[in-house]
């Protein structure tokens, strides 16, 4: 029977190289896997999933997948999604159509929760219908497991703003819960 899998995690956790691997995964056996992402994530060319390691594959636009018919869907052993964070409550449960249809497995990854520490709508939607959650877990600059992802610029920690900033370690960082609230982006602050 196949399932709704969300695995998620803080910022630096290796979800993309993980979204990756399981593409990989499939297909080194012989399955045919499709992977996709949201038209939000841009970061790293338009319909190109990259990880921090440097594994890179091409993947179709979510709202791609959702103009397929079942039968072009069935033709898949499964579906990938990374970013899921960035897709909406219906593009959530067309996923879950998906898995209940056309019985193929999704597997999606992506941020929990955002630089305020509030749910992302598409990871609130996941956490509420998926089969399967799990965590894919990073550390925080002191050994703890970082659970937020904090926004900074050159004066420290930002808390104010648009949901959505796209960036990497060039603006976000993992960290614990303790050091999010401290405002503490390292022993000795970054900028």
């Amino acid at each position: 029977m196949a399932k709704l899998i969300y695995y998620y995690g803080a910022m630096n956790s290796s979800k993309s190289a993980n979204a990756l691997m399981t593409h990989f995964n499939y297909e080194e056996v012989g399955q045919k896997a499709l992977l996709c992402k949201t038209k939000t994530d841009t970061r790293d060319g338009i319909r190109c999933i990259k990880s921090r390691i440097g594994l890179a594959k091409d993947a179709i636009f979510l709202e791609e997948l959702q103009t397929m018919s079942q039968e072009e869907i069935r033709a898949y052993d499964c579906i990938v999604v990374d970013e899921i964070q960035f897709a909406s409550e219906e593009q959530i449960d067309f996923l879950s159509d998906i898995v209940d249809f056309c019985d193929v497995p999704v597997i999606c990854y992506g941020l929990r929760a955002d630089f305020q520490n509030h749910l992302f709508p598409g990871s609130e939607r996941l956490i509420t219908i998926a089969d399967v959650i799990r965590e894919i877990k990073t550390v925080c600059w002191c050994g703890n497991k970082a659970i937020c992802n904090a926004r900074y610029n050159k004066d420290g920690i930002v808390r104010d703003g648009e949901q959505v900033m796209l960036g990497s370690n060039d603006s976000y960082v993992s960290l614990c819960r303790k050091h999010f609230k401290l405002g503490m982006l390292g022993p000795v602050d970054k900028v």
